[in-house]
Protein backbone atom coordinates (compact mmCIF):
# COMPACT_ATOMS: atom_id res chain seq x y z
CA UNK A 1 0.00 0.00 0.00
CA UNK A 2 2.83 2.41 0.94
CA UNK A 3 4.65 1.58 -2.15
CA UNK A 4 1.99 2.10 -3.90
CA UNK A 5 0.88 5.64 -2.58
CA UNK A 6 4.83 6.54 -3.62
CA UNK A 7 4.78 4.78 -7.12
CA UNK A 8 1.07 5.63 -8.46
CA UNK A 9 1.59 9.39 -8.42
CA UNK A 10 5.24 9.18 -9.57
CA UNK A 11 6.82 9.35 -13.29
CA UNK A 12 9.26 6.72 -13.49
CA UNK A 13 11.04 9.28 -15.13
CA UNK A 14 10.31 13.14 -15.40
CA UNK A 15 12.05 15.14 -18.10
CA UNK A 16 12.84 19.31 -17.02
CA UNK A 17 14.23 22.14 -17.28
CA UNK A 18 16.09 23.54 -14.31
CA UNK A 19 17.64 26.78 -14.39
CA UNK A 20 21.26 26.37 -13.47
CA UNK A 21 24.61 28.74 -13.21
CA UNK A 22 26.63 28.03 -16.75
CA UNK A 23 29.19 25.69 -16.34
CA UNK A 24 31.45 27.80 -18.70
CA UNK A 25 32.10 30.80 -17.94
CA UNK A 26 32.86 33.80 -20.98
CA UNK A 27 36.46 33.68 -19.82
CA UNK A 28 36.54 29.99 -20.42
CA UNK A 29 36.10 30.61 -24.14
CA UNK A 30 38.74 33.21 -24.47
CA UNK A 31 41.96 31.90 -25.95
CA UNK A 32 44.61 34.14 -23.98
CA UNK A 33 43.41 32.71 -20.75
CA UNK A 34 42.80 29.22 -21.92
CA UNK A 35 45.26 27.12 -19.54
CA UNK A 36 44.60 29.63 -16.62
CA UNK A 37 42.61 28.82 -13.72
CA UNK A 38 39.79 30.96 -13.66
CA UNK A 39 37.68 31.91 -10.41
CA UNK A 40 34.38 33.49 -11.06
CA UNK A 41 32.48 34.25 -8.31
CA UNK A 42 28.57 35.19 -7.56
CA UNK A 43 27.77 33.70 -10.70
CA UNK A 44 24.31 34.22 -11.66
CA UNK A 45 22.15 31.64 -13.03
CA UNK A 46 21.51 31.49 -16.76
CA UNK A 47 18.35 33.96 -18.15
CA UNK A 48 16.39 30.70 -19.05
CA UNK A 49 12.93 29.74 -19.44
CA UNK A 50 11.37 26.51 -17.70
CA UNK A 51 9.75 25.47 -20.68
CA UNK A 52 10.84 22.26 -22.73
CA UNK A 53 11.49 23.28 -25.78
CA UNK A 54 10.65 21.22 -29.14
CA UNK A 55 8.34 18.93 -26.56
CA UNK A 56 6.11 17.74 -29.21
CA UNK A 57 8.24 16.06 -30.91
CA UNK A 58 10.22 14.90 -27.88
CA UNK A 59 6.84 13.40 -26.79
CA UNK A 60 6.37 11.42 -30.56
CA UNK A 61 9.84 10.02 -29.96
CA UNK A 62 8.86 8.62 -26.67
CA UNK A 63 5.59 7.32 -27.41
CA UNK A 64 7.23 5.18 -30.36
CA UNK A 65 10.03 3.74 -27.89
CA UNK A 66 8.53 0.30 -27.48
CA UNK A 67 10.12 0.61 -23.63
CA UNK A 68 7.92 3.39 -22.82
CA UNK A 69 4.09 2.42 -21.65
CA UNK A 70 2.98 6.40 -21.76
CA UNK A 71 3.97 9.68 -21.96
CA UNK A 72 2.07 12.59 -20.05
CA UNK A 73 2.88 16.55 -20.46
CA UNK A 74 2.76 18.71 -16.98
CA UNK A 75 3.18 22.39 -16.14
CA UNK A 76 4.10 23.50 -12.47
CA UNK A 77 2.92 27.16 -11.74
CA UNK A 78 3.40 28.67 -8.59
CA UNK A 79 0.96 31.13 -7.24
CA UNK A 80 -0.79 32.71 -4.35
CA UNK A 81 -4.27 31.53 -3.24
CA UNK A 82 -6.07 35.11 -2.94
CA UNK A 83 -8.52 34.69 0.46
CA UNK A 84 -9.37 38.25 0.88
CA UNK A 85 -6.58 40.15 2.10
CA UNK A 86 -4.18 37.28 2.76
CA UNK A 87 -1.96 35.26 -0.01
CA UNK A 88 -1.27 31.66 0.45
CA UNK A 89 1.31 29.69 -1.08
CA UNK A 90 0.18 27.46 -3.56
CA UNK A 91 1.05 25.37 -7.09
CA UNK A 92 -0.93 24.12 -9.59
CA UNK A 93 -0.10 21.66 -11.64
CA UNK A 94 -1.27 21.43 -15.26
CA UNK A 95 -1.99 18.18 -16.46
CA UNK A 96 -3.52 16.10 -19.39
CA UNK A 97 -6.66 14.94 -17.37
CA UNK A 98 -7.10 11.38 -19.22
CA UNK A 99 -3.37 10.57 -19.29
CA UNK A 100 -2.75 11.61 -15.82
CA UNK A 101 -5.47 9.31 -15.30
CA UNK A 102 -4.64 6.59 -17.20
CA UNK A 103 -0.94 6.26 -16.40
CA UNK A 104 -1.62 7.65 -12.46
CA UNK A 105 -4.55 6.85 -11.37
CA UNK A 106 -5.42 10.59 -11.00
CA UNK A 107 -9.43 9.52 -9.86
CA UNK A 108 -8.35 7.72 -6.88
CA UNK A 109 -6.55 10.75 -5.24
CA UNK A 110 -9.52 13.07 -6.16
CA UNK A 111 -11.62 12.44 -2.85
CA UNK A 112 -14.95 15.06 -3.80
CA UNK A 113 -16.19 15.50 -7.64
CA UNK A 114 -15.30 14.16 -10.42
CA UNK A 115 -12.08 14.71 -12.05
CA UNK A 116 -13.25 14.77 -15.42
CA UNK A 117 -14.70 18.04 -14.84
CA UNK A 118 -10.97 19.41 -15.21
CA UNK A 119 -11.50 18.95 -18.69
CA UNK A 120 -14.66 19.88 -19.34
CA UNK A 121 -15.47 22.82 -17.22
CA UNK A 122 -13.58 25.69 -18.60
CA UNK A 123 -11.40 27.72 -15.72
CA UNK A 124 -11.36 24.90 -13.13
CA UNK A 125 -9.80 23.09 -10.82
CA UNK A 126 -9.23 20.50 -8.08
CA UNK A 127 -8.16 21.67 -4.62
CA UNK A 128 -5.77 19.89 -2.45
CA UNK A 129 -7.71 18.91 0.46
CA UNK A 130 -5.76 20.93 2.94
CA UNK A 131 -6.06 24.35 0.72
CA UNK A 132 -9.12 23.79 0.67
CA UNK A 133 -10.04 23.69 4.48
CA UNK A 134 -7.70 27.13 4.65
CA UNK A 135 -9.70 28.90 2.22
CA UNK A 136 -12.97 27.62 3.54
CA UNK A 137 -13.74 26.64 -0.62
CA UNK A 138 -16.83 24.56 -1.37
CA UNK A 139 -16.96 22.63 -4.47
CA UNK A 140 -18.49 25.29 -6.98
CA UNK A 141 -17.36 28.07 -5.41
CA UNK A 142 -14.83 30.56 -7.33
CA UNK A 143 -11.66 31.08 -5.94
CA UNK A 144 -8.83 33.71 -7.34
CA UNK A 145 -5.49 32.82 -7.78
CA UNK A 146 -2.39 34.93 -8.90
CA UNK A 147 0.69 34.18 -10.24
CA UNK A 148 4.45 35.02 -9.50
CA UNK A 149 4.17 37.64 -12.46
CA UNK A 150 1.14 39.09 -11.38
CA UNK A 151 -1.12 37.51 -13.09
CA UNK A 152 -5.03 37.11 -11.62
CA UNK A 153 -7.32 34.50 -12.89
CA UNK A 154 -10.42 33.14 -11.57
CA UNK A 155 -11.01 29.70 -11.31
CA UNK A 156 -14.31 27.24 -10.22
CA UNK A 157 -13.72 24.59 -7.66
CA UNK A 158 -14.72 21.44 -9.09
CA UNK A 159 -13.45 18.89 -6.61
CA UNK A 160 -10.69 18.11 -4.26
CA UNK A 161 -7.17 16.26 -4.22
CA UNK A 162 -6.00 14.28 -1.17
CA UNK A 163 -2.24 12.61 -1.78
CA UNK A 164 -2.39 11.04 1.85
CA UNK A 165 0.75 13.36 2.83
CA UNK A 166 -0.99 16.74 4.97
CA UNK A 167 1.92 19.00 4.25
CA UNK A 168 1.27 18.55 -0.40
CA UNK A 169 -2.66 18.82 0.23
CA UNK A 170 -2.18 22.31 2.25
CA UNK A 171 -0.26 23.98 -1.19
CA UNK A 172 -1.14 21.48 -4.50
CA UNK A 173 -3.53 21.70 -7.02
CA UNK A 174 -4.92 20.58 -9.90
CA UNK A 175 -6.38 22.45 -13.29
CA UNK A 176 -5.96 21.10 -16.97
CA UNK A 177 -3.07 22.17 -18.91
CA UNK A 178 -4.96 24.33 -21.27
CA UNK A 179 -6.44 25.91 -18.38
CA UNK A 180 -2.92 26.66 -16.47
CA UNK A 181 -1.20 28.06 -19.95
CA UNK A 182 -3.74 30.45 -19.89
CA UNK A 183 -3.39 31.49 -16.51
CA UNK A 184 0.64 31.87 -17.55
CA UNK A 185 0.05 33.79 -20.55
CA UNK A 186 1.83 30.94 -22.29
CA UNK A 187 0.72 29.19 -25.70
CA UNK A 188 -0.45 26.15 -26.21
CA UNK A 189 3.16 24.45 -26.75
CA UNK A 190 3.86 25.63 -23.65
CA UNK A 191 4.74 22.41 -20.90
CA UNK A 192 7.55 22.42 -18.34
CA UNK A 193 7.34 18.52 -17.36
CA UNK A 194 7.50 15.01 -19.18
CA UNK A 195 6.08 12.43 -17.29
CA UNK A 196 7.25 8.68 -18.28
CA UNK A 197 5.66 5.94 -17.18
CA UNK A 198 7.75 2.24 -18.37
CA UNK A 199 6.99 -0.77 -18.76
CA UNK A 200 9.52 -2.10 -16.47
CA UNK A 201 10.42 0.39 -13.83
CA UNK A 202 13.98 -0.95 -13.16
CA UNK A 203 14.99 0.28 -16.54
CA UNK A 204 13.92 3.78 -14.91
CA UNK A 205 17.83 4.69 -14.26
CA UNK A 206 19.32 3.73 -17.22
CA UNK A 207 16.39 5.39 -19.87
CA UNK A 208 17.23 8.58 -17.82
CA UNK A 209 20.44 9.11 -18.81
CA UNK A 210 19.74 7.96 -22.08
CA UNK A 211 17.10 10.53 -22.64
CA UNK A 212 18.96 13.17 -21.04
CA UNK A 213 21.75 12.83 -23.68
CA UNK A 214 19.28 12.29 -26.59
CA UNK A 215 17.11 15.01 -25.72
CA UNK A 216 19.72 17.76 -24.07
CA UNK A 217 17.00 17.71 -20.88
CA UNK A 218 17.40 17.57 -17.21
CA UNK A 219 15.79 13.98 -16.15
CA UNK A 220 15.75 11.96 -13.13
CA UNK A 221 14.25 8.52 -12.33
CA UNK A 222 11.77 7.21 -9.65
CA UNK A 223 14.78 5.59 -8.11
CA UNK A 224 17.08 8.44 -7.28
CA UNK A 225 14.12 10.79 -6.51
CA UNK A 226 12.40 8.42 -3.93
CA UNK A 227 15.66 7.06 -2.92
CA UNK A 228 15.20 7.23 0.98
CA UNK A 229 11.63 5.89 0.43
CA UNK A 230 13.43 2.54 -1.81
CA UNK A 231 15.68 2.31 1.47
CA UNK A 232 13.10 2.16 3.58
CA UNK A 233 11.19 -0.12 1.75
CA UNK A 234 13.93 -2.66 1.14
CA UNK A 235 14.06 -3.12 4.97
CA UNK A 236 10.33 -3.52 5.32
CA UNK A 237 10.78 -6.42 3.04
CA UNK A 238 13.78 -7.78 4.39
CA UNK A 239 12.16 -7.90 7.75
CA UNK A 240 9.17 -9.05 6.77
CA UNK A 241 10.59 -11.98 4.76
CA UNK A 242 12.90 -12.94 7.56
CA UNK A 243 9.77 -13.39 9.93
CA UNK A 244 7.16 -15.38 7.49
CA UNK A 245 10.76 -17.51 6.69
CA UNK A 246 11.72 -18.51 10.36
CA UNK A 247 7.79 -18.95 11.19
CA UNK A 248 7.84 -21.74 8.21
CA UNK A 249 11.08 -23.35 9.25
CA UNK A 250 9.63 -23.79 12.97
CA UNK A 251 6.59 -25.01 11.25
CA UNK A 252 9.22 -27.82 9.19
CA UNK A 253 10.91 -28.16 12.41
CA UNK A 254 7.68 -29.35 14.51
CA UNK A 255 6.78 -31.73 11.05
CA UNK A 256 10.24 -33.68 11.74
CA UNK A 257 9.60 -34.01 15.40
CA UNK A 258 6.33 -35.48 15.05
CA UNK A 259 7.68 -37.94 12.24
CA UNK A 260 11.22 -38.54 13.93
CA UNK A 261 8.38 -40.13 17.19
CA UNK A 262 6.60 -41.80 14.98
CA UNK A 263 9.39 -44.08 14.16
CA UNK A 264 10.35 -44.63 17.76
CA UNK A 265 6.61 -45.80 17.97
CA UNK A 266 6.50 -47.88 14.70
CA UNK A 267 9.75 -49.27 15.51
CA UNK A 268 7.98 -52.70 15.69
CA UNK A 269 6.21 -52.13 12.50
CA UNK A 270 9.06 -51.47 10.39
CA UNK A 271 10.71 -54.08 11.81
CA UNK A 272 8.19 -56.80 10.84
CA UNK A 273 7.73 -55.21 7.76
CA UNK A 274 11.29 -55.65 6.54
CA UNK A 275 11.42 -59.01 8.22
CA UNK A 276 9.00 -59.72 5.51
CA UNK A 277 10.54 -58.73 2.06
CA UNK A 278 10.00 -54.66 2.06
CA UNK A 279 13.52 -52.91 1.65
CA UNK A 280 14.83 -50.05 3.33
CA UNK A 281 13.95 -48.01 -0.32
CA UNK A 282 10.56 -49.28 0.86
CA UNK A 283 10.09 -47.84 4.25
CA UNK A 284 11.81 -44.99 3.09
CA UNK A 285 9.23 -44.58 0.68
CA UNK A 286 6.30 -44.69 2.82
CA UNK A 287 7.85 -42.39 5.43
CA UNK A 288 8.05 -39.85 2.85
CA UNK A 289 5.12 -40.26 1.55
CA UNK A 290 3.32 -39.56 4.74
CA UNK A 291 5.24 -36.37 5.04
CA UNK A 292 4.60 -35.18 1.78
CA UNK A 293 1.05 -35.77 2.47
CA UNK A 294 1.18 -33.76 5.60
CA UNK A 295 2.71 -31.25 3.16
CA UNK A 296 0.25 -31.20 0.44
CA UNK A 297 -2.97 -31.32 2.42
CA UNK A 298 -1.81 -29.05 5.46
CA UNK A 299 -0.16 -26.83 2.80
CA UNK A 300 -3.72 -26.53 0.99
CA UNK A 301 -5.88 -26.48 4.31
CA UNK A 302 -3.24 -23.66 5.07
CA UNK A 303 -3.46 -21.44 2.05
CA UNK A 304 -7.81 -21.78 2.54
CA UNK A 305 -7.74 -20.67 6.16
CA UNK A 306 -5.01 -17.82 5.27
CA UNK A 307 -6.88 -16.82 2.33
CA UNK A 308 -10.79 -17.18 4.40
CA UNK A 309 -8.69 -14.67 7.29
CA UNK A 310 -7.36 -12.59 4.45
CA UNK A 311 -11.08 -11.84 2.88
CA UNK A 312 -12.42 -11.40 7.05
CA UNK A 313 -9.58 -8.58 7.34
CA UNK A 314 -10.27 -7.64 4.10
CA UNK A 315 -13.83 -6.27 4.85
CA UNK A 316 -12.84 -4.77 8.02
CA UNK A 317 -13.20 -0.84 8.21
CA UNK A 318 -9.85 1.33 8.25
CA UNK A 319 -10.80 5.02 8.47
CA UNK A 320 -8.31 7.18 8.40
CA UNK A 321 -8.03 11.25 7.32
CA UNK A 322 -4.20 10.75 6.49
CA UNK A 323 -5.42 8.08 3.17
CA UNK A 324 -9.02 8.66 2.74
CA UNK A 325 -8.68 5.97 -0.43
CA UNK A 326 -8.14 3.32 2.05
CA UNK A 327 -11.68 1.80 2.97
CA UNK A 328 -11.05 -1.28 4.79
CA UNK A 329 -7.57 -2.93 5.84
CA UNK A 330 -5.66 -3.24 3.04
CA UNK A 331 -4.65 -6.46 1.53
CA UNK A 332 -2.80 -8.22 -1.13
CA UNK A 333 -3.22 -11.37 -2.93
CA UNK A 334 -0.89 -11.66 -5.36
CA UNK A 335 -0.44 -15.28 -6.00
CA UNK A 336 3.19 -15.29 -5.69
CA UNK A 337 3.08 -15.51 -1.95
CA UNK A 338 0.50 -18.57 -2.31
CA UNK A 339 2.86 -20.30 -4.75
CA UNK A 340 6.04 -19.58 -2.50
CA UNK A 341 3.94 -20.79 0.82
CA UNK A 342 2.36 -23.83 -1.47
CA UNK A 343 6.22 -24.84 -2.96
CA UNK A 344 8.17 -24.22 1.39
CA UNK A 345 5.27 -26.73 2.68
CA UNK A 346 6.55 -29.45 -0.06
CA UNK A 347 9.97 -29.08 0.51
CA UNK A 348 10.23 -28.45 4.61
CA UNK A 349 7.76 -31.75 4.56
CA UNK A 350 10.20 -33.59 2.23
CA UNK A 351 13.18 -33.17 3.91
CA UNK A 352 11.39 -33.43 7.21
CA UNK A 353 10.29 -37.04 6.09
CA UNK A 354 13.49 -37.88 4.46
CA UNK A 355 16.34 -38.02 7.40
CA UNK A 356 13.66 -39.87 9.79
CA UNK A 357 12.76 -42.23 6.82
CA UNK A 358 16.34 -42.56 5.97
CA UNK A 359 17.00 -43.69 9.84
CA UNK A 360 14.08 -45.99 9.63
CA UNK A 361 15.47 -47.43 6.49
CA UNK A 362 18.72 -48.58 8.15
CA UNK A 363 16.62 -50.23 10.92
CA UNK A 364 18.14 -54.40 11.59
CA UNK A 365 14.85 -55.97 11.72
CA UNK A 366 16.76 -58.79 14.12
CA UNK A 367 17.73 -56.54 16.99
CA UNK A 368 13.91 -54.93 17.15
CA UNK A 369 12.42 -58.32 17.15
CA UNK A 370 15.47 -59.63 20.16
CA UNK A 371 14.89 -56.61 21.53
CA UNK A 372 10.62 -56.98 21.84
Amino acid sequence: MLDELIVNRTPHIRLYNEIQPSKKQAIDKSIRFKNYHNFVSSVKPKNERLEIYNNAAIMNALKKDNRVLGVAPKITAQVFYNVGSIDLTGVINGVDVEEENRLFKFKDYVTSGNFIDLKNTPNSIVLGKGAAEKMLANIGDVIQVTTTKGERMQLKVVGYFQSGIQDIDKVQSYASIGTTQKLLGETNSYVTDIQIKLKDILLAPQLAKEYQQLFDVESVDIQTANSQFETGSSVRTLISYAVGITLLIVAGFGIYNILNMMIYEKMDSIAILKATGFSGKDVNFIFITIALSIGIFGGLLGLFFGFSLSALIDNIPFNTAALPTIKTYPINYNPKFYIIGSIFSIVTTYFAGYFPSRKASKIDPVIIIRGK
